[in-house]
Parts: structure tokens; sequence; C-alpha cells
């Protein structure tokens, strides 16, 4: 059995290569991050692991892959890229990795919370273009943050912003209990939260959650920071309440189109922070990312 990186990175390829093991199968990396989805088939070549970091994988496409067997998805967002239950009908199993930039993505989260709280990136357009711009900005101990979906990310958010000293609630799909984070229903959480940070997984269920009706409930003024994904959100609702005001600010690390446009809508509203999704892109993470691909490589292999 035999595996190709099909899009590695050149800082992805030389830690891929780094931690490769005597006895590991064959994996090539080709090194290119910046090819199409229908190069799949001939970069593949007949392999049966396919590793990928960012490139779409359709259905019809993955059809003309022979041999794929198995997909080891760089991160947990695979539904943004693929469906793996159509993949699943063909054959192909996709592998997720969790937890490897939790506190990669929590810090970013937090950075981006307090960006938005004081304004700094307006500020900084401003200065640049020789305006000196200052205002208000919003403190945030003593306030409610509010965390919309709670696994290891959350945990780290709220690791860090109890020690900053706000007050930390929650509200998760299942029931779960937190030292230090109090859990409520979601029509609390979305009335009394200063900041609402978003941490939902992708999917059926979850896509468009914060629509425009949830977005109304939402504390006057309440700073939304989000480091999911772009479509767990309204975006046209999230624009409005954001030129309306009812949105103080957002930061923004994921999109529903990505990269974004130039001329995207969001580039022209002065209260939003942007961020290239980003969140997760740290030394540390990208080490854990590559050992995590490399032992579901030698598990697949081992079968």
């Amino acid at each position: 059995m035999r595996g190709v990186f099909i899009d590695a990175n050149d800082s992805l390829a030389e830690i891929f290569e780094r931690q490769r093991q005597a006895g590991d199968p064959p994996v090539r990396v080709h090194l290119n991050p910046n090819i199409t989805p229908e190069q799949w088939p001939e970069i593949l070549d007949g392999a049966e692991i396919g590793i990928v970091d960012h490139t779409a994988l359709p259905t019809d496409v993955a059809r003309q892959c022979k041999g794929l067997k198995h997909v080891v998805f760089l991160g947990t967002g695979a539904r943004s890229y693929m469906n793996p239950e159509e993949l699943a009908e063909l054959g192909i199993t996709v592998h997720l990795i969790k937890g490897y930039g939790d506190t990669a993505v929590a810090e970013a989260a937090i950075a981006l919370m307090w960006a938005s709280a004081r304004g700094l990136a307006q500020m900084d357009r401003e200065m640049r273009a020789g305006n000196w711009l200052r205002d208000d900005g919003m403190q945030l101990t003593g306030k409610t943050l509010g965390l919309i979906g709670f696994g290891g990310i959350a945990a780290e958010v709220a690791r860090i912003a109890s020690g900053s000293g706000m007050k930390v609630i929650a509200w998760n799909r299942t029931p779960k209990s937190h030292q230090g984070v109090t859990f409520v229903n979601l029509d609390e959480l979305l009335a009394t939260s200063h900041v609402v940070s978003l941490h939902l997984l992708l999917n059926d269920e979850t896509r468009g959650f914060l629509s425009r009706e949830r977005i109304a409930q939402m504390r006057p003024g309440v700073i939304l920071v989000n480091t999911a994904r772009g479509a767990v959100v309204d975006e046209a609702a999230m624009i409005e309440a954001l030129r309306s005001g009812h949105i103080r600010h957002a930061g923004l690390d994921v999109f529903n189109i990505e990269p974004l446009p130039n001329d995207h809508v969001l580039t022209t509203i002065p209260n939003v922070t942007l961020s290239a999704h980003s969140a997760f892109r740290t030394p540390e993470a990208s080490e854990n990312l590559i050992h995590a691909a490399w032992e579901h490589c030698r598990r697949v292999a081992l079968g």
C-alpha cells in the first residue's frame, strides 16, 4: 500500500519528511499547494492513500482515482472540501485529525476577541492612512464570553478567558460539564453574552446555525468571533447586523469563500477584523498535525 501527500507546501513537506520512520509505508510528497481538484487522479497515480491539506475532492473526481481507498484530511473540516458519505459509497474512507491545534486556534480566537474589543485593526489602518483615530474600546474584564459548541478548542478558550477575568458560559448540543464554565441554554447565551465565539463543526445540522433570528437574539453591541467555519453563520444577516451596530465588531478567520475575494463586502466594513483562515497555523500545531497524519497512514497500512 502506498500514499501521496498531494498538495504539500514547503513547511509541511519538511515536517513530513523529518517525521518519516523506518518501516513506514511508502508515501510520496507532491510539493505543490496550488493544485486543482481535477489533478487528483494524475497525482495519485493509483495510490491507495491520499493525504490532503486543502484541495477539494469532488465525488466525480474521486470516481476517477483508481485504487484510492483512504483520504487523510489534515484537519477536522473535511466537509468543506468533500462529501464523506458519497466517498464512502465509493469505498473511500475519510480520516480526520482532531485536537492537533486546539491551543493554536484558541489563542487566535482570544486574539481576535481582544483586537475586536479595542478596534486595533481599524486604528492601524487609519493611522497608516495618516488619521489619528481614537475610540472607546470594550473592557473585557468582568464581561461574559459565550461559547457555542464545546470541544477541545472551546475548553482552551475558556481557560484563557477565565484567567483574564471573564465569566465564561457555554452551550453544547450534548450535555457537558467543565470546571469554571456554566452551561446554559442557547437563548440565554445569545441574550447575555458580551462576546460570542463559535466552535461548531460544519455539517448539515450546523450549516447556517447562527441564523438571522439567532443574530437578532444576541445582546446589542455583541462581539462575534468565528474560528470554526464561515458557513455556520448566515453571512448576509451578519453583515446587516455589523452595519447597524447590533454586532459591534466581528473577528473572522473563516469565510464562505476562501480565499476571500478582494472585492468581498467584508473587506469594506470597518468594524470587522479579518484573518486568512490561519488560526491553526503554528509550528507546534503543524508538528502535531503531521504526526497524526503519519499515524493514520501506519494504521491503514497495517490493516
